[in-house]
This record gives C-alpha cells, sequence and structure tokens, in this order.
C-alpha cells in the first residue's frame, strides 16, 4: 500500500516543531496524553502523510509527487 504525500513542505515543519514541543511537555509535565500526541503529530510530520486529511481530500504538498 503506498500513501500518498498530503503534507507539504510548511505543514511538515511545523509539525515536526509542534510535536516536538507536545513530546517535551508530556516529559516534563509527565502527562502520557501531550506524548502521546506528540508523538502521532511527530509521525505523520516524518512520513509526510496525514490520515485526517484523507476524507476531507486536503493535499498540502505542493510537489504533486506520491
Amino acid at each position: 500500500m503506498t500513501l500518498i504525500k498530503n503534507v507539504g513542505k510548511t505543514d511538515r515543519n511545523i509539525r515536526l516543531a509542534a510535536g516536538g514541543v507536545l513530546v517535551f511537555l508530556g516529559i516534563v509535565t509527565n502527562t502520557v496524553l501531550f506524548s502521546i500526541i506528540g508523538l502521532v503529530v511527530l509521525a505523520t510530520g516524518a512520513i509526510g502523510t496525514c490520515p485526517a486529511y484523507m476524507p476531507l481530500n486536503i493535499n498540502t504538498n505542493k510537489d504533486d509527487k506520491a
């Protein structure tokens, strides 16, 4: 199964930064929920595919390369 890259460069950078902050916040405050959400955001930024974008037909990737 090939995942469509639907996360653009700016979107990926924001996701990576926000995910890192959430994971850090989860570790510092000992809150598992922040850590889990942060890991999901980091993963979607790292792989370039957001499953939530698929049913909504959102694509921030301007390269059109899958």
